[in-house]
């Protein structure tokens, strides 16, 4: 008699206790908390320029909230997240032509993606600071 597809043993998929965390992992969940940073980003650019279209009022109430140290930190934030969801995003263009699956490769790209990113951020920053 065959057994009863409701009560047989299947089995369990894997949770994230059984994996030990790879980089190209880490770089995928921040690559989508990135991508959700960035909603929150650009509502605040959102903000910044109805406030510049609204009145000269609103405006420089926009630019003192973003240069207060709060508002610098979030605004270092939103261009990490932006360098950073760009970088993850081209090497995932660079995955979706077939390209670069083997493990040296993938871990190389990984590595790379938050080093790129940290990079650019801190580029941008130096020459808006010396600017």
């Amino acid at each position: 008699m065959p057994e009863n597809p409701l009560t047989a043993a299947r089995p369990l998929s894997p949770h994230l206790q059984v994996y030990r965390p790879l980089i190209n992992m880490m770089m995928s969940i921040a690559h989508r908390i990135t991508g959700a940073a960035l909603y929150g980003g650009t509502a605040l650019l959102a903000w910044w320029l109805i406030a510049a279209a609204f009145s000269p009022e609103q405006f420089a109430l926009a630019n003192a909230i973003f240069a207060s140290w709060p508002g610098k930190l979030v605004l270092f934030g939103f261009t990490f997240a932006l360098f950073h969801h760009l970088v993850g995003g081209i090497r995932h263009l660079i995955w979706d032509t077939g390209r670069g699956f083997d493990l040296k490769t993938v871990d190389l790209m990984s590595w790379g993606t938050p080093v790129v990113s940290i990079g650019l951020t801190l580029a941008v920053w130096t020459a808006a600071v010396l600017a």
